[in-house]
């Protein structure tokens, strides 16, 4: 007998990926030229070129090593995060060049284009944490090609409606990654996650790799949060950097100390570790644009590795238990409230600079017409990639198949020999 998961993936996976992938190549070919002979916000290429590298690594291996905490779902984790990486960046440029196309006829790309649409992924890559190891590649790639459409939807709506500038616009993607996820993860709820699945947990040498993911994540976050920052004002891009890394460093001692006090033993969760020591990052690159003194971002990482860290020794729980949110890389915790967090440092920050109080009260509507709208979106966005999803066509996997390799990829050396 054949085995039950391999016509799953013949007919689904494969045609998928293949007429998707040869639309890409034929909107390519027609409708997308490269734009040479340009510099980015006044910088060469070389010096661009080494940023973007920067973000390729948090978004392939970062990211990627990150969702390798599952004893049998490392092969899993790694490839699928590729596999969602790749497809959501072709996509996003597509999607980023519409504007392009509609007034021009062609789409142009640079590397910033490609930088920006690899930030774009980097907001599916947030969301498939939510659902990771439940679901299966058919559905991740649905996923990303979904979510990343209304994440460049919501960035047209508030650049166009609200006039919000492009770098706080793609920030949001902490924010509209983690709620899309989690709206997923609601609706794709599997009786009986109230006990933990049988392969949902992880030992030293997945734990291992996935802390090589956090690393590589810290070591370039502050490339991230400064790579689209304009070098006009001189000093903002170093500025960025170093805010970033001041919240990062705050971030993973503040995560250590709090781990430490919520363990029943006092001692180290590497759940917490992995994921909090992060949060600076993300609450920091949310209000970068006003954060100007070394103590803001030290506070802001200060206060988001704590939020963080008790939204992940307690949230996680009553999320599953109250709301049937079972969230597998807890992405409210380390993306959805430490991206909070940092909408509301930069409503505060810039709230303070006002010099009187009319503009105060119009900047604060409108930046909470921002966040509105984005968390209006991603629900809505993660509402209907969900009831999509649901659809039994797509074959999702069985529960005892959950969180296994096996059900997805061909290990030679487990083949039964006759």
């Amino acid at each position: 007998m054949a085995p039950q998961y391999a016509p799953s993936l013949r007919s689904r996976l494969a045609p998928l990926l293949l007429f998707v992938q040869i639309g890409f190549i034929f909107i390519y070919a027609f409708y997308i030229e490269i734009e040479s002979h340009v510099k980015e916000d006044g910088i060469t290429f070389s010096n661009f070129y080494a940023e973007f590298q920067d973000v390729n690594v948090m978004v392939i291996l970062g990211f990627g090593f990150l969702c390798t905490f599952l004893v049998r779902y490392g092969f899993s984790g790694l490839g699928f995060n590729l596999l969602v990486a790749v497809m959501a960046t072709q996509w996003a440029i597509i999607l980023n060049g519409i504007e392009s196309w509609y007034y021009r006829g062609m789409i142009r790309i640079n590397l910033r284009s490609l930088v920006v649409a690899e930030m774009c992924s980097a907001s599916a890559l947030i969301s498939i944490g939510a659902v990771l190891g439940k679901t299966s590649p058919v559905h991740l790639v649905l996923i990303a090609l979904l979510e990343v459409s209304g994440f460049v939807l919501n960035e047209w709506l508030l650049q166009t409606m609200l006039k919000v500038q492009p770098l706080k616009s793609i920030m949001l993607l902490h924010i509209f990654g983690a709620f899309f996820g989690l709206t997923l993860t609601w609706i794709l709820y599997r009786k009986g996650s109230e006990q933990q699945f049988e392969k949902e947990k992880f030992d030293r040498k997945t734990g291992l790799f996935s802390m090589l993911g956090t690393m590589f994540l810290w070591m370039f976050w502050p490339s991230f949060n400064s790579v689209l920052v304009d070098n006009h004002t001189p000093g903002r891009k170093l500025g960025a950097v170093f805010s970033t890394y001041l919240a990062l460093a705050v971030s993973a001692v503040t995560a250590a100390a709090v781990s430490v006090l919520c363990s029943p033993k006092g001692k180290l969760n590497p759940i917490h570790m992995q994921s909090s020591i992060l949060a600076g990052g993300v609450a920091v690159g949310v209000s970068m644009s006003v954060v100007h003194q070394p103590w803001e971002a030290m506070a802001i990482g200060f206060t988001a590795a704590l939020v963080s860290t008790i939204g992940l020794r307690y949230l996680k729980i009553h999320m599953l238990l109250a709301f049937k949110c079972h969230d597998t890389c807890a992405v409210l915790s380390t993306h959805g409230l430490a991206g909070l967090l940092g909408w509301l440092a930069h409503l505060l920050l810039q709230i303070k600079g006002c010099d009187d109080h009319t503009t105060a009260i119009r900047f604060a509507v409108f930046h909470i017409c921002t966040l509105f709208i984005t968390i209006s979106l991603s629900l809505s966005m993660g509402i209907i990639t969900g009831l999509l999803l649901k659809w039994n066509f797509w074959r999702p996997p069985q529960d005892k198949k959950c969180f296994d390799d096996q059900a997805f990829w061909e290990f030679p050396q487990l083949a039964v020999r006759k």
